[in-house]
């Protein structure tokens, strides 16, 4: 007995009704990218392993799925690293490519790539899947789309002010009400490490504080002392496991604990040019919170950092983020040219709309008439008619098989499709066809062009 397929952990497959509502959610997404003047590109699903490794910290590249050379691809490894399994060595003799952990790196390469045809500053939006070989649990998948937007080649803040209020139209538009954006600055969190004397685990800092909501101040205390960072360290760290107030109020908080950080005061002056424009600005559905332990681990974020949760009473992770890179095309030699960008991830919000029965108004693509199939001869007669309803851009369908006219009827029900179109030998006769409103159950009997004219 054959075996039953399957697919791979951490993928899935989608249905129509599943696709038609993803479409919904990518079409909102490019609207609003497209009123605010991004403009779309598209990058391989794979790139050279050098381009993406090392670009994501340890952890990072740890999720990074490779590709196994072609042919024989043992045959240039040393035997003796296959002997002592040296695992890390050998991937890097049998795989050159690997597939994109995120669509920022690609990006930054491709802007390096075509810097000679690219208008600066660069707007683009790109909104591809990406693969992580992370554990599968509800909201993270193995395979997944990104939702991109960046702009590249301007270190004004008013890109940030405008990120939020992106992210807050797309929401709006979803009617997804009560998102949280959380906002934070790389800059704090380096002059948070420099007073407590823990500069030099920057990374290993910011890692573990950006786990706080998921582990806890006891995990995140834990883990910062495994990474070496001293218990006195800790402590000086501590208010921020339960820092409150209005932005306002906290960033008055941080200018006096960073007032020994030229870099970390600098992150204060920046954030609150951002949160004093939003206030000022105002949001249509959407709340700013200024959270400062929100470090996002990547490494190449430099500036201002986001993160978007769901609605309050929604069980999701993060539904959206990004931040300011100021030099990520500098790993591919183009020095200088500051970018920032934020993501949406699709398919957290998916699981979002859907638990909050936000897709009731998403309609499934079917046709607006079926041609039933009385035969062969009818069939010829029925496509002609077809034809000319596409062409009037009405979607129309001929069932393809001569069927019983139970079954027909049956999958016009199913499919809900508005009309019927019968056309049997007295129509055939008459150069007519007889159409059916499957709503009033209403026929009448009517030339092509009135066809036409009644469907459209």
């Amino acid at each position: 007995m054959a075996q039953k397929p399957g697919i791979p952990k951490g993928t899935r497959d989608f249905s129509p009704t599943e696709v038609a509502q993803r479409n919904y959610i990518f079409s909102t997404i490019k609207e609003v990218f497209e009123v605010f003047g991004f403009q779309p590109i598209e990058t391989p699903s794979f790139e050279n392993s050098s381009t993406l490794m090392g670009k994501y910290g340890e952890e990072g590249d740890r999720l990074i799925f490779k590709i196994l050379n072609s042919g024989d691809y043992l045959k240039k490894v040393d035997e003796g690293l296959l002997t002592n399994k040296e695992s890390i060595k050998v991937t890097s003799k049998i795989s050159e490519k690997a597939l994109r952990y995120d669509l920022t790196v690609p990006f930054a390469r491709y802007v390096v790539q075509h810097q000679n045809d690219i208008v600066f500053p660069f707007k683009r939006y790109q909104m591809q899947p990406v693969w992580r070989a992370d554990r599968p649990q509800k909201g993270r998948f193995r395979e997944f789309y990104q939702c991109d937007a960046d702009v590249v080649g301007s270190k004004g803040l008013w890109q940030e002010v405008e990120f939020v209020q992106l992210y807050d139209a797309v929401f709006s538009k979803l009617k997804l009400n009560g998102t949280t954006i959380k906002l934070n600055n790389r800059k704090i969190l380096a002059g948070i490490a420099e007073i407590i004397g823990a500069k030099d685990k920057l990374i290993d800092f910011t890692v573990a504080l950006d786990k706080l909501d998921k582990i806890g101040a006891e995990g995140v205390t834990n883990e910062m002392l495994a990474k070496g960072i001293s218990e006195e360290a800790i402590s000086k760290v501590q208010p921020l496991f339960s820092f409150n107030g209005t932005s306002q109020e906290k960033l008055n908080q941080l200018q006096d604990m960073l007032a020994q950080s030229e870099q970390g005061l600098q992150g204060v002056k920046e954030l609150r040019f951002i949160v004093d424009n939003v206030e000022e600005l105002g949001l249509q559905s959407a709340k700013l919170d200024l959270d400062v332990t929100l470090a996002r681990g990547l490494n190449y974020y430099t500036g201002a950092i986001y993160e978007v949760s769901a609605p309050e009473g929604v069980k999701m992770g993060s539904i959206g983020g990004g931040g300011r890179y100021d030099d990520l095309t500098g790993i591919f030699g183009l020095k200088d040219v500051s970018g920032v960008g934020i993501s949406f991830g699709l398919d957290r919000i998916y699981l979002v709309l859907e638990e909050l029965g936000l897709f009731d108004d998403v309609a499934l693509p079917k046709p607006k008439v079926l041609f039933i199939n009385f035969g062969e001869t009818e069939a010829a007669y029925c496509m002609k008619a077809v034809s000319a309803l596409r062409v009037n851009g009405i979607k129309s369908e001929l069932y393809p098989d001569a069927a019983k006219m139970k079954k027909q009827m049956n999958y016009a029900n199913r499919r809900q499709i508005d009309f019927v179109v019968l056309a049997g030998e007295s129509e055939l006769e008459g150069n007519n066809y007889t159409l059916k409103n499957m709503q009033s159950g209403e026929q009448q009997t009517c030339t092509l062009q009135e066809l036409i004219e009644i469907t459209k």
